[in-house]
């Protein structure tokens, strides 16, 4: 199921969810590799990594910009601030390239203490510290749980994290240990996801939120939160107010801080410089403690939105990985190259267009006084104008041959349930060519004349601007106004009501099934298009407490074809990836369908010279 993160040029991660994205919780992908012949590069910029100490560079190349240090909010979830995130701090556990959930016990270990109720206790190590000295402790671990469960939430003020709080909102007020490194939490049923649910990679460290939200220490942000009321029950004080306000926006920024407590890091690497828009360079953390040691001294990760100029810096020896927004001529010039291996696949990443029902836009009940049926009738009238096959021929065919038009919104292709959801789901009322003529009927049975629809999208993809075009050329044939809202800051007007229609994609982690309410609940942290069905909601909160694989395919069938009678949007396409690395840089060979992609291991990269 899906749940995740916005990613390259416009994809969502799903956290455990990185935002934008979902997870394929029941069945995994099939993937498909291929290599190159290894003959030899020269690397200008990587030198042979030695016994002594790490040595070398590794410079990766990403399509998107890095903006945020705290990529777990609403803003900050997109994948590039995920994978900077993922090399820089350390988690109870990591999901590996085989999406398989490892467990870090150099960080620190869980245990379930009961089944019934599910309690489990959480210790960080002794010694883990953060990169200024401070201990990681159970004020990081409560600041956390407070942020992931949604215990504080109120209309007005709430932690704005991007992924889903249903699994950790079944906890209690947890119990802090008398070590002061950790904290017991006891869930009032089975939760599906306790394993992946708690301290998300890459939370800001408690003692800096507290000290910038103007408190003294750790100490008394614990003490505030133990005395704060539940959200439900009464109005956020002004504290803890300001605690969420620094942690919503505090760590948001396009440079390297000044303050280095706002990049702080508890895992292997740290950030050492970032340059506006261009690229982020990590070297080892000397405060690490953990068993995932650097090997390389330097990471570079340097922004090329353009695969042309990608393949060109791998090819002069200016990057050692490429990965690209994967396209037919990419990946042939990429295949052209000596002295690179590449590895291809489908991501756990699908493209979908979404379609916005509270913004006082043509898709909104609002807009027509509240007649629910007629917003739905324009919404289906849209949707039956997108020319899915047309976009499917563009821009995944030419690479993958086998690729077909995607017809759930929970499932893909290879997933068990895929085939048995799409039978029943509803899509077949929009194959892949488009109705022009019934979507007119449609328009002309509603009453509705030329209506405007907004699409935001990011213009310097050219996979979304592909998509836009077609998709705006075939509904003005059926009357409707399209407006471009092309904008490279698209992520930050995720939700924000200015648009009628989005095109992105969500990617996720490859475990869990708490992606599906983050996307389709009514109060789901990916939920930016204001959708809002009772028995989604329902089902959702069902699905997250239901340990069996087999049902949870069930429920999740069950709410695709919720939303496809809602008319939220359409799914296109599987994304297809492909990564390219020179051989000179050890340490990546398989191709990573997950939002980590090749980030999940750089403690084992190395380099020669």
């Amino acid at each position: 199921m899906w749940g995740g993160r916005p990613f390259s040029g416009g994809t969502l991660r799903i956290t455990r969810m990185t935002a934008v994205a979902a997870l394929l919780g029941a069945g995994a992908l099939v993937l498909a590799a291929c290599s190159n012949s290894p003959a030899e590069t020269p690397s200008s910029s990587a030198s042979e990594s030695t016994a002594s100490g790490p040595s070398g560079t590794v410079t990766v190349a990403e399509v998107n910009t890095f903006f945020s240090f705290n990529s777990n909010t609403s803003n900050g979830n997109v994948d590039i601030n995920s994978k900077i995130s993922l090399a820089t701090h350390s988690d109870f556990n990591y999901v590996d390239d085989n999406l398989k959930v490892v467990k870090d016990e150099s960080f620190g270990t869980y245990t379930v203490d009961s089944e019934d109720p599910l309690t489990v206790t959480y210790t960080v190590n002794e010694g883990v510290q953060w990169s200024d000295g401070e201990p990681v402790d159970a004020s990081d671990l409560l600041l956390d749980w407070a942020v992931e469960s949604g215990y504080f939430s109120n209309d007005n003020h709430s932690f704005d994290f991007a992924g889903d709080t249903s699994t950790l909102g079944l906890t209690a007020f947890p119990t802090l240990g008398d070590d002061g490194r950790s904290i017991t939490l006891v869930y009032s049923e089975p939760a599906a996801d306790w394993e992946i649910s708690f301290f998300t990679t890459g939370m800001p460290a408690a003692h800096v939120v507290a000290t910038k939200a103007g408190l003294a220490d750790s100490a008394a942000l614990i003490d505030l939160i133990k005395s704060e009321p539940k959200g439900s029950e009464d109005k956020t004080s002004d504290q803890m107010a300001a605690v969420m306000d620094f942690w919503n926006t505090g760590f948001d920024s396009t440079t390297l801080p000044d303050d280095p407590s706002l990049y702080l890091s508890d895992g292997p690497f740290i950030v050492s410089d970032v340059q506006e828009n261009q690229s982020v360079t990590m070297v080892p953390n000397e405060n690490y403690v953990g068993d995932h040691k650097p090997q390389v001294a330097e990471i570079i990760m340097k922004s090329i939105p353009d695969a042309t100029a990608e393949v060109q810096a791998l090819q002069n020896g200016e990057i050692d990985v490429a990965a690209p927004q994967s396209s037919a001529d990419t990946l042939q010039a990429l295949q052209g190259l000596t002295g690179v291996n590449v590895y291809t696949g489908y991501q756990l990443a699908y493209d979908h267009i979404d379609l916005t029902f509270n913004n006082g836009g043509a898709f909104d009940p609002a807009t027509y006084g509240g007649d629910a049926e007629k917003a739905a009738m324009v919404r289906e009238a849209f949707l039956k104008t997108i020319p899915r096959q047309a976009i499917l021929e563009a821009i995944v065919l030419p690479q993958k041959p086998d690729g077909e038009i995607l017809n759930s919104q929970i499932f893909v292709p290879a997933q068990d349930g895929y085939a048995d959801s799409v039978a029943n789901n509803g899509s077949d009322a929009f194959p892949g060519e488009p109705d022009i003529e019934g979507a007119k009927a449609l328009l002309a049975q509603a009453g509705v004349t030329s209506p405007t629809v907004s699409i935001l999208y990011k213009p310097t993809n050219p996979n979304r601007v592909d998509d836009f075009t077609l998709i705006s050329q075939s509904a003005t044939k059926a009357g409707f106004q399209i407006k471009d809202e092309g904008d490279e800051k698209w992520g930050s007007r995720l939700g924000d009501g200015s648009y009628d229609s989005t095109i992105f994609g969500w990617i996720n982690s490859g475990v869990g099934v708490g992606g599906v309410p983050q996307i389709f609940s009514t109060s789901g942290g990916g939920n930016f298009n204001g959708y809002s069905n009772a028995q989604v909601d329902e089902l959702a909160g069902k699905l997250i407490v239901t340990l069996d694989p087999a049902e949870q395919v069930k429920i999740e069938q069950q709410i695709d074809a919720l939303v496809w009678g809602d008319y939220y949007g359409l799914p296109l396409y599987q994304s297809p990836g492909v990564v390219a690395v020179a051989d000179r840089l050890s340490g990546i060979d398989t191709f990573n369908p997950n939002q980590n992609g090749v980030w999940w291991n750089t403690w084992e990269w190395t380099v020669s010279s």
